[in-house]
């Protein structure tokens, strides 16, 4: 199965005119959250990414709502959040929200580590983690370098162990790539990342 993953999309036009196009390649289309900005302009984000036609799953980033997200999807789109589905026998689990909570203001979509931690339980096997946020220790790190990446959810890829864990969320580390026993963790970023997985 061929992927393209991308985090941040942020209402980036032309970002999203690039992943339209490369999807015509894609089996499989993941976005790893923050489409819009600050709760707005959601419906905008996704008429940018209307014409991807590949199976799309994606996770909210702090930016929106998972209530928001569902409505806003075209039709088709699967919705991650503190949920899984498996697709062509590929297994997905999502977590979106911004994991811990975001100094930027009560109107953004957070979780604690422990609200954090509830959610991921959930999961006991996956071969695609997807979260907002990066676990802690990679792919995390700010331009001030600090580490400010999820305990939570690098304990869940330590306990899982899926062939990949894809995030977003830390700009600074867009691109940053890591691993955490066999899992090779990607902060995506809103460009093109290709990746293949065994069906």
């Amino acid at each position: 199965m061929k992927i393209l993953a991308f985090s941040d999309l942020h209402l980036a036009r032309n970002r999203a005119a690039e992943l339209v196009a490369a999807s015509a390649d894609a089996d499989l289309v993941i976005g790893a959250g923050d489409y819009c900005n600050g709760r707005q302009a959601l419906n905008q984000a996704m008429e940018m990414l209307s014409g991807i036609t590949a199976p799309m799953v994606l996770v909210p980033g702090n930016a929106e709502s998972t209530e928001e997200l569902a409505r806003a999807a075209p039709d088709g789109v699967h919705v991650l959040h503190g949920s899984g589905m498996t697709l062509d026998g590929v297994e997905l689990f999502g977590l979106g929200y911004g994991v811990p909570v975001t100094p930027f203001g009560d109107w953004y979509c957070d979780l604690t580590e422990a609200e954090a931690e509830e959610l991921l339980n959930r999961c006991d096997r996956a071969d695609i983690l997807i979260t907002h946020s990066p676990p802690k220790s990679c792919g995390d790190v700010t331009s001030q370098g600090l580490s400010v990446g999820s305990v939570a959810v690098r304990d869940a890829i330590e306990r899982i162990q899926p062939e990949f864990a894809f995030c977003g969320h830390i700009h600074d580390s867009w691109g940053a790539r890591g691993r955490i026993g066999r899992t090779q963790v990607a902060n995506l970023g809103p460009t093109v990342n290709w990746f293949e997985v065994e069906t």
